[in-house]
């Protein structure tokens, strides 16, 4: 029993439930946003970053960043920026960064990206609610799903279809009990 509480008084906490933003170091916030509960690499190769874009601790994460000096982060565009601010209480928004998404070119394969891009909550499939597509100002393609997760669901699971990637069909699981932030469901 000792080992054991000696073991979680090592692990504690994250460092984004006890810290302020503000005092997350560089590697702090390079984790939270590229392997963390909210950001993930999917395969196969290349492997493709999708993170949560509009969970909380993202979102600090990418304002602390672009506070700092040498921050290669730019502000999102403005049209997103907006949209956020009409819809965020009903939907969320999937980011994938620096890809080439040259496909999207293509209106053939962003149909086919709108239409087999999913995302699955339990026995239930949702249709992306629209995307942003990446800009040379802003490089991210950002997918808007609706905000259907509740904090009892077990995992919400996204199915993607990303235009101009090599094998193109990609799909990753989110844990949502890994998700909580400050007690809070952060997507």
């Amino acid at each position: 029993m000792r080992l054991l509480l000696a073991v979680l008084f090592f692990i504690g906490p994250p460092f984004w439930e006890t810290k302020p933003p503000e005092r997350w170091t560089d590697r702090e916030i390079d984790a939270l946003r590229h392997d963390s509960p909210w950001a993930q690499a999917v395969g196969p190769e290349p492997q493709v970053l999708v993170y949560l874009a509009t969970a909380a601790p993202i979102e600090d994460a990418e304002q602390e960043a672009r506070l700092r000096p040498k921050s290669p982060l730019v502000e999102p565009d403005a049209d997103y920026l907006d949209y956020l601010w009409d819809n965020r209480d009903k939907e969320f928004v999937l980011a994938i960064p620096a890809v080439t998404l040259n496909g999207l070119e293509n209106p053939g394969e962003e149909k086919l990206m709108e239409e087999q891009t999913r995302m699955v909550i339990g026995r239930k499939s949702y249709k992306m609610v629209g995307h942003f597509p990446p800009t040379e100002a802003d490089p991210v393609l950002r997918l808007v799903f609706p905000r259907e997760a509740q904090p009892t669901d077990k995992t919400v699971i996204f199915r993607l279809y990303l235009p101009g990637v090599p094998f193109p069909s990609r799909e990753m699981e989110f844990r949502v009990k890994d998700l909580i932030y400050h007690g809070k469901l952060a997507m």
